[in-house]
């Protein structure tokens, strides 16, 4: 039976092809833009980019990008009692990734 879909697929394919309807795709000639999923395990990499394609970002991703954004205000920053507070800030959550991170690497080693 799976072969019966298999060769119907090829067939609409290839009547596809011959007729131009992807001739005119948007990217084509362009090289894929393949995600490097290999630090995300194989049983959940499917919800991962169903959930990143979605405009969702994993925590430690998040994190990451409140300290970057974090960094940028301190470099920013004239008043030190200004610069004091963010790099307390900065300090609190880099230790909140640090501590994701540890149980994230414990967890994979079960």
């Amino acid at each position: 039976m799976s072969d019966f879909f298999e060769i119907l697929a090829e067939t609409r394919i290839r009547e596809a092809i011959e007729r131009g309807e992807f001739d005119n795709l948007p990217g084509k000639g362009q090289p894929l833009q393949l995600e490097d999923l290999s630090h995300v395990p194989p049983e959940l990499r499917a919800a991962y980019s169903l959930l990143k394609s979605s405009g969702f970002l994993p925590e430690e991703m998040e994190l990451q990008k409140e300290l970057l954004t974090l960094d940028d205000l301190i470099a920013k920053s004239v008043a030190p009692e200004d610069k004091s507070a963010l790099a307390k800030q900065r300090l609190e959550l880099d230790l909140r990734y640090r501590i994701l991170m540890e149980r994230r690497a414990r967890g994979s080693k079960r």
